[in-house]
């Protein structure tokens, strides 16, 4: 079992484009995303993935996060019993420093969002913060993609 300790930031360029070594497109859904628990269903490129994740702690850094792979077939048929709603986005991989963000670019009713996501190994744990990387949003549960489903950034 993993902790997750994550921080999320909104992106003010998409200068990060030239800089990032790899993109995936992913599609993904809740079976449950209710805070304590969300349970989602993901297509990452050619993989799936079943995720639970727990609730944040009282710093908003760090869940408890469990993962497996799964058939892609297996990820399509539960995508089809998910709650309303679906996260469309490409995901950037760019290395800045000694770390990697994972930039977001969504789609459908969520485009115009692009939100940076940097996992770390303590939440005092200093990294470098590129040029295009905007105010910070860990905090605010509106960025979750749990919420964004129900909630979309169109309607905002």
């Amino acid at each position: 079992m993993a902790q997750e300790i994550e921080r999320k930031f909104l992106v003010s360029s998409m200068d990060f484009k030239n800089e990032a070594f790899k993109n995936t497109h992913i599609v993904q859904g809740y079976l449950s995303s209710v805070p304590e628990r969300t349970v989602r269903v993901r297509t990452k490129g050619e993989y799936a993935f079943l995720t639970i994740k727990g609730a944040t702690n009282e710093s908003g850094l760090s869940r408890f996060e469990w993962e497996r792979e799964i058939a892609v077939n297996d990820a399509e048929v539960l995508l089809k019993i998910c709650e309303p709603g679906v996260i469309d986005k490409i995901r950037y991989e760019v290395r800045v420093g000694e770390h990697i963000f994972e930039v977001d670019e969504f789609f459908g009713e969520n485009s115009g969002l692009v939100i940076a996501e940097i996992e770390l190994m303590n939440e005092d744990e200093a990294f470098e913060k590129p040029s295009w990387l905007g105010r910070e949003v860990t905090n605010d549960k509106r960025y979750y993609n749990a919420s964004l489903i129900k909630r979309p950034f169109s309607r905002w």
